[in-house]
């Protein structure tokens, strides 16, 4: 059993849809899961509705309608036919959704977030689906709701194993080739969850885990893991070769490729991830598995932007020790914000956070109450994996450095 997915760009219009098809084609599609983001930049269209719910809902209709028409527009292209049963299919969808804004009674924006925003990923496996067997490859779609069952943490939900190993043991069918979606699960209301932004590729990791997969494949609009992201940086390099620990701990400092989460469940049971070109597929890509760190062996850069650098000092000059450290890390998991560098001294303490949750002024708030606090907003967090002097320099040039660390194999900048 393989495991493939599919992100967002490569599903994004009609003629990208058609080269899945392609893809599958090509590489073989018997005795496979294939996994499927939303269509484009669906889930930021989603996200917008939701916004929309909480502080002006008279857009709603109009940017509901918005995701409605763009969908439209590929099932047009894709299906001559417009009495295909797809079309009822894609409308009723939209009408779970036009619903739920209707008759939701939470003032919860987290659990309102996951009930919509997940329609993308189900209308979009729906078309595709459809549309693999208008061309001939059978297939069988499944809701991953069904499969991964999780907390209650919304937006960033834990996975119970135990019963999502039970739920695809007993719905997936190996035998066939299977559709279904990324980033979403269920808790044990039935209510759906998400497994945090771009959580697709743990999805693949997750039923590979569960299915003994004898791979997972994330299809990309790149040639496979690069030592930096290409939007960022010039002159990039393919790596051939990545060991899980490297894998890992780039995931950890924020390289987009690959879902910090993914890793985990496939070295548990060494299952490779190759990450390949959808526009070549038959190019060898990258391959994350057991060995040697890195290959070839050279810095790695990976950029964070719009991240949050504050400064707390003790206000009477005492130290900073632990009881402290742990009052200033229960504020970061109350408000949710994200750790990603700490430097501290005997009376001061430095940390980078990512503010993904719009919790930061409230927890400035309360710091304030306690230590003298300096917040530096829209920094970037530049951090390169196997650096010499000449990557380092690269990045000082022309930058203000506000704060810089370094260990043996890592160096990390926050600069403004």
């Amino acid at each position: 059993m393989r495991v493939f997915k599919f992100g967002g760009a490569s599903v994004k219009d009609a003629d990208a849809v058609r080269n899945v098809v392609r893809v599958l084609k090509e590489v073989g599609h018997k005795d496979t899961v294939v996994i499927i983001s939303a269509m484009g930049k669906t889930t930021n269209a989603m996200e917008k509705v939701v916004a929309a719910y909480f502080d002006d809902k008279k857009q709603v209709a109009g940017l509901v309608h918005e995701v409605w028409t763009y969908h439209e527009a590929i099932l047009e292209e894709l299906f001559e036919n417009n009495s295909h049963p797809v079309y009822t299919k894609v409308k009723e969808l939209f009408e779970e959704v036009r619903g739920f804004l209707a008759w939701n009674k939470s003032p919860k924006n987290a659990f309102v977030y996951d009930q919509v925003v997940g329609y993308g990923e189900l209308v979009s496996t729906t078309i595709i689906s459809e549309y693999l067997n208008e061309v001939g490859l059978s297939n069988v779609w499944k809701d991953v709701r069904n499969l991964i069952k999780t907390d209650t943490n919304y937006r960033d939900a834990a996975v119970n194993w135990e019963r999502t190993q039970d739920q695809v043991s007993s719905e997936l069918d190996t035998g066939k080739l299977n559709i279904t979606q990324g980033f979403l699960g269920s808790d044990d209301n039935n209510f759906t969850t998400t497994l945090g932004r771009e959580g697709s590729d743990y999805t693949a990791a997750i039923l590979a885990y569960c299915l003994n997969a004898e791979s997972v494949t994330i299809w990309k609009d790149v040639p496979g893991v690069l030592n930096a992201d290409p939007r960022n940086f010039k002159e990039t390099q393919l790596l051939n070769k990545i060991s899980y620990r490297e894998a890992i701990e780039l995931a950890f400092y924020g390289a987009s490729v690959i879902h910090p989460k993914t890793l985990q469940p496939l070295q548990r049971k060494e299952i490779p991830l190759h990450v390949k070109s959808f526009v070549s597929p038959k190019d060898n890509g990258t391959t994350v598995g057991k060995g040697e760190d890195i290959s070839p062996k050279i810095p790695c850069f990976i950029v964070k932007k719009n991240q949050v650098l504050i400064k707390l000092s003790s206000l009477d000059f005492s130290f900073i020790v632990e009881n402290n450290i742990s009052e200033i890390f229960k504020l970061f998991h109350d408000h949710r914000m994200k750790v990603d560098l700490i430097q501290n001294s005997a009376i001061s303490f430095s940390v980078c956070l990512d503010n993904k949750f719009n919790g930061l002024q409230p927890m400035l708030n309360e710091l304030k109450r306690r230590f003298k606090v300096v917040c530096h907003e829209d920094v970037s967090l530049y951090t390169i994996r196997h650096f010499d002097d000449n990557s380092v320099k690269s990045l000082q040039n022309g930058r203000s450095v506000l704060v810089e660390q370094r260990g043996r194999e890592t160096v990390q900048l926050v600069v403004k």
